[in-house]
């Protein structure tokens, strides 16, 4: 029992004595870590000294692609389609037939209108001549010139019906794929294909309400569309008059040429707005700014340490952001490993 007593005495003098080996280790390692007045050495941290610069305030924006016109063709009137005179896809030209509905019906009334509209002129020119003679009264003449126009109007309106029974095209513009067949009955209702003016296209799209000074007629923006490597040119043409409440944004839209046709209504485009552009303005890189509660802040470099500068910021880019106070030409502005500084702590500066 005694020996067993001295083996757990050695075991707890053994670990208290290497805690205390660590202890004094630890402490030497952190003393020569330290330089001669107890403190770190300074941290290495990357930095750019601010100068004034003209800066091209442009908005990178989503927009999306438009026909220039586009309608859904449909039939005014309900009937059998007895030709289809279009391809899918083909482009066709303002006032082409599209698609032809059976008229039959519509021309055997025509007929018979023609008849009455025939008889009622004839009424209408022998009662005018007995009204000369003073036979008739005047309202008996009425009548049967009233009658001579409702035959009239009657004839004009199966006319117009009849014309409606052959669609064409409104503008000239490529025609998408047609849901009906020879024989197929359509109404009013009946969606017979797509018809859109692909050239020119529109480009629309928003900006917020902050820039809405800074947009002119006829300004020229750029914008690429997925899976084409081209940047393509298009010019502002309208603007709405005023701002969306909603959303607190301008609706703008543009105008752009698609000679070759690479260009589809329906896809998003990746608009570079050009605003304008501001004189002497510091620049410094995005990852220089630090969020906090109060705003915006900078480290500067101050006679060897870390020095917080509260700053106002107007706009950015995916690297850079234009600073309107706080700063000033020549400071040195720290850009690394500012999330983890202090104010006042050491720093050796590494300009870029």
């Amino acid at each position: 029992m005694k020996v067993k007593n001295i083996v757990i005495v050695l075991l707890i003098l053994s670990l208290g004595g290497l805690i205390a080996y660590r202890i004094t280790k630890n402490n030497s390692e952190s003393d020569k870590a330290k330089d001669k007045g107890g403190k770190k050495p300074p941290m290495g941290i990357t930095a750019i000294v601010a100068k004034a610069e003209d800066f091209a305030n442009d908005l990178t924006l989503s927009g999306s692609i438009e026909a220039n016109e586009q309608i859904e063709i449909r039939s005014e009137v309900s009937g059998i389609v007895e030709t289809i005179a279009f391809k899918e896809g083909a482009t066709v030209s303002k006032g082409q037939l599209l698609f032809k509905v059976n008229d039959v019906e519509l021309r055997a009334q025509l007929a018979q209108a023609q008849t009455k509209q025939s008889l009622a002129s004839e009424n209408e020119r022998r009662a005018k001549l007995l009204l000369q003679k003073e036979a008739i009264s005047q309202e008996e003449y009425d009548i049967a010139s009233a009658d001579f126009r409702t035959a009239q109007s009657q004839t004009q309106l199966i006319r117009a019906q009849i014309a409606k029974t052959s669609v064409r095209a409104p503008f000239s513009g490529k025609i998408g794929l047609r849901s009906i067949s020879p024989g197929t009955y359509v109404t009013p209702a009946t969606l017979i294909a797509k018809l859109m003016s692909t050239n020119p296209l529109k480009i629309t799209f928003s900006i917020p309400e902050k820039y809405a000074s800074d947009i002119k007629l006829n300004s020229e923006i750029k914008f690429t569309v997925n899976g084409l490597p081209e940047k393509y040119n298009a010019k502002i043409y309208a603007i709405e008059p005023g701002i969306e409440t909603t959303t607190r944004t301008l609706s703008i839209r543009a105008i752009t040429q698609n000679t070759n046709g690479k260009l589809l209504p329906g896809t998003f485009a990746n608009v570079e707005l050009p605003l304008t552009t501001i004189k002497d303005a510091i620049v410094i890189p995005t990852e220089a700014i630090i969020p906090v509660q109060s705003g915006k802040k900078v480290f500067i470099a101050n006679n060897g340490k870390a020095k917080e500068i509260m700053v106002q910021t107007l706009t950015r880019t995916d690297k850079n952001i234009v600073v309107t106070s706080g700063l000033k030409v020549g400071d040195t502005v720290l850009t690394s490993g500012v999330m983890s500084l202090k104010n006042d702590d050491a720093i050796k500066v590494i300009l870029k």
